[in-house]
């Protein structure tokens, strides 16, 4: 009898579907409430789906809404959501490389040269490694701060500050304070390691696997380890400076902060705006640049093969420098010394093409069934998409058909590209014949 194989991106799709599923049923426990009865399905559902799917979005508070047994399980759900991405992404390469013809392919905007078959046990436990001591010491290092400088009896701060640390690191944005990180927008020493963090988790698997291995030797770094550090760079000093301009003067922001504190929160949100989804000032109060510009760095998001959504670092830099080598009248698209392939920049279009049409097929449905301006509906659509978890308030104020909606942009923005990306791959075929070649007008 003939066995049947599951498509490797398919089998993540199901994966995240059957977590997702279990997750729900366990929120609509009696114990997972503080209230003690049952959670309705709506909320126990979209908690579910922003849990495993890193995202952030909350229909209700989760301090004081869900039990200790609700927050472990929310905890719980964010780290396989994750740690779960990053391992299925790697190994979805290591799977399609299993093929001798398709050992130098990109799969989901990731370089994984260096990741063969063989090293798979290598793998599982430098993403394991670093998922745990990340972890580990910042959570250590938020609970002494909350012991010391905010008072709090150590179970209750080693709880805080290991929620929160777990939370940076696999970039979900879930918070058990009803304020988010407000409380601590002066507070450098909460601020700073949750910003590492998120950056350590959000990074990409095969950068830190690369830096790894090559760490004295920037000369040979991949150059999906280039790009994506590079992007990233520019991404995060261009916000904070950004920000730093756009609030300010901004009463409901920064304005009533000190020059320091102004500066640590603009790279705070700068970084936090690219999935991580924690805010220390109010969303809606920000002026509308500062919403503009959120819109674009949620829509990017981070590294690839990470914990950060979005369309992701790398595939706008391979756009960037497309437009660089068509402007030059330059054959190739070339960075650091290397030529970008070709499969690698058709990837980068289908996968900026099809998360943007995404985000307007969501914004659309939204405008259509809820009342809210245009401003707000984009924030959170783009919010959704790119697992940042960032909200203007309106997210529980939807209605039940606008919620599951999020929750669906939600899902294809955490697994869409990526399973699309490696569906590209293994389904790529050289024809046995080429038409005629035509050069239609552009532009």
């Amino acid at each position: 009898m003939k066995q049947t194989v599951l498509h490797p991106a398919r089998t993540v799709i199901l994966g995240f579907a059957l977590a997702i599923a279990v997750g729900t049923l366990l929120l609509m426990l009696p114990i997972a409430r503080a209230a003690g009865v049952p959670a309705p399905p709506m909320v126990a559902f979209f908690t579910s789906v922003s849990a495993i799917c890193v995202t952030g979005l909350v229909l209700v508070d989760t301090g004081t809404y869900w039990s200790v047994f609700g927050q472990v399980t929310i905890m719980v759900m964010f780290q396989l959501g994750g740690f779960g991405m990053m391992t299925a992404a790697t190994l979805l390469g290591l799977m399609v490389n299993r093929s001798p013809r398709l050992r130098t392919r990109l799969v989901t905007q990731t370089e994984t040269r260096s990741l063969w078959v063989g090293d798979i046990s290598s793998v599982a436990k430098l993403v394991l490694g670093v998922t745990a001591l990340s972890q580990l010491i910042i959570g250590a290092l938020l609970t002494l701060r909350l012991r010391i400088g905010h008072d709090m009896a150590w179970g209750d701060a080693a709880w805080t500050g290991f929620f929160h640390a777990v939370s940076a690191f696999n970039n979900a944005g879930f918070s058990i304070h009803p304020d988010g990180f407000m409380r601590y927008a002066s507070d450098a020493l909460i601020l700073l390691p949750v910003m590492i963090a998120a950056v350590v988790g959000g990074i990409g698997f095969p950068i830190l696997n690369d830096l790894r291995d090559r760490c004295r030797d920037p000369r040979h770094w991949s150059l999906h380890t280039k790009l994506t550090l590079a992007g990233t760079l520019v991404l995060v000093v261009s916000g904070f400076f950004a920000i730093l301009l756009f609030e300010w003067d901004n009463a409901k922001t920064f304005g009533p902060l000190s020059i320091a504190d102004k500066l640590l929160n603009s790279l705070f949100m700068s970084a936090s705006a690219r999935t991580v989804g924690f805010n220390t000032v109010d969303i809606a109060a920000l002026t509308p640049e500062t919403w503009a510009l959120h819109y674009f760095l949620m829509f990017v998001g981070g590294g690839s093969a990470g914990t950060a959504g979005g369309v992701k670092v790398g595939t706008v830099m391979i756009l960037v420098l497309l437009v660089i080598a068509e402007a030059k009248g330059h054959t190739d698209t070339e960075a650091f010394g290397r030529r970008v392939g070709a499969s690698a920049q058709r990837q980068a279009i289908t996968v900026m093409v099809v998360g943007s049409v995404i985000v307007a097929a969501g914004t659309i449905a939204l405008l259509r069934i809820s009342h809210f301006p245009t401003d707000q509906v984009i924030f959170e659509v783009i919010a959704a998409f790119g697992s940042a978890g960032l909200s203007t308030g309106i997210t529980d104020d939807l209605p039940p058909s606008g919620q599951f909606v999020l929750a669906l942009l939600m899902f294809f923005g955490r697994v869409g590209t990526i399973t699309l990306a490696t569906s590209l791959v293994i389904g790529e075929r050289r024809m046995p014949y080429r038409y005629p070649e035509e050069h239609p007008i552009v532009g």
